[in-house]
Order: structure tokens, then C-alpha cells, then sequence
């Protein structure tokens, strides 16, 4: 039996909300895993860079990227620690983190 996470769209409103009228051009996400959740808003913002340290979610995210958005986005496997220590460029618009604390 398949699970549905979130069949009644409220996660995706909650983002869209967040990200308003005016979408922001540079997006980090912090713990996308599979990319579950950058589905939900990719076609809504700019680029977006997302971030895992799961090798194994990362490849997941990367193989399931829909066409549509697969040029807007990079994944890394990285947490945020390695993330922030070799990052050299510009600053994100908006940060969106999930069940990552």
C-alpha cells in the first residue's frame, strides 16, 4: 500500500506562501533527501541548490528530478558544515529546511 505524504497540498501551499508574489532567485535547501520536497516548489523559484549528506538520498533526488526542473537545480551530498565551508558565492534569496534539525 503506497503512503501518501501530504495528500491534502498543505505543504506545498505553506511553500508557495512563503515564497509569495515574488519569487526568489537562489534557493537553498538544507536536508532535501530524495527531493521530495523540492518538487513541490521548484517550478515556483529560480535555481535552487539542495543539500544532503546521504549520498544514497542524493542520488535518489537526482534520479527522480523531473525534466521540467532538472536545469534549476544541483545537488550536493553534503551537510551543512561542509556546505558552508568551501561555499565562495553569492548569498540565497530564501533558505528552506525540513525535518533537518
Amino acid at each position: 500500500m503506497e503512503t501518501r505524504i501530504d495528500p491534502e497540498e498543505h505543504e506545498r501551499h505553506a511553500l508557495l506562501t512563503l515564497i509569495g508574489s515574488t519569487p526568489p532567485e537562489r534557493v537553498l535547501e538544507i536536508g532535501c533527501g530524495n527531493g521530495r520536497l523540492t518538487w513541490r516548489y521548484a517550478q515556483a523559484v529560480g535555481r535552487i541548490t539542495a543539500i544532503d549528506p546521504d549520498p544514497q538520498r542524493i542520488e535518489q533526488a537526482r534520479a527522480d528530478c523531473p525534466a521540467a526542473v532538472k536545469n534549476q537545480v544541483v545537488f550536493l551530498a553534503q551537510g551543512l558544515e561542509q556546505f558552508a565551508a568551501g561555499f565562495h558565492s553569492a548569498p540565497f534569496d530564501l533558505a528552506i529546511l525540513s525535518w533537518s534539525l
